[in-house]
């Protein structure tokens, strides 16, 4: 599981911005596009600084892959941009704020359950109408499968 330590890491040295990844590199990895990584650091939903070389090109380490793969994860779930920027803010900011960004989390994953309790009543009903379908066309008589007819049709 990816976690992400609140501690202030040291200053990292300025020779890991010359070895760490380009930033297609780092889309590659992350299965995002170079334009989403841009984004991402321009929308404030990075936890540190990414890295530039003395050319200012942007370097990415380990660190930066991780928090990028969350905020993925995180977005595939419905997590609004805003809430994802403050869960980075929370975090920038170090210790002392754990209760907000349990709550937080609390919060979208209550919003994640409840629409997979959604998802999971409509794919009864898709499944339902499969076995109808199933079951007419089996017996070679699909002709009380309903279809709707414009009014003019029906005259």
């Amino acid at each position: 599981m990816l976690e992400v330590n609140s501690r202030p890491a040291p200053e990292p040295d300025r020779s890991d911005f010359q070895t760490g990844l380009s930033i297609a590199e780092a889309a590659r990895r992350t299965g995002v596009s170079v334009h989403t990584l841009r984004y991402y650091e321009r929308a404030g939903l990075v936890v540190s600084a990414v890295g530039r070389t003395a050319a200012g090109r942007r370097r990415y380490q380990q660190l930066d892959l991780d928090w990028i793969t969350i905020c993925t994860k995180l977005r595939a779930t419905g997590m609004p941009i805003r809430t994802i920027r403050r869960f980075a803010e929370l975090i920038s900011a170090g210790d002392g704020n754990e209760q907000e960004r349990l709550a937080l989390l609390e919060a979208h994953r209550a919003d994640v359950t409840a629409k997979l309790t959604e998802t999971q009543k409509n794919l009864e009903l898709i499944d339902h109408k499969i076995d109808v379908y199933r079951s007419w066309l089996a017996t070679g008589d699909a002709s009380q499968l309903w279809a709707p007819r414009r009014e003019a049709e029906a005259r």
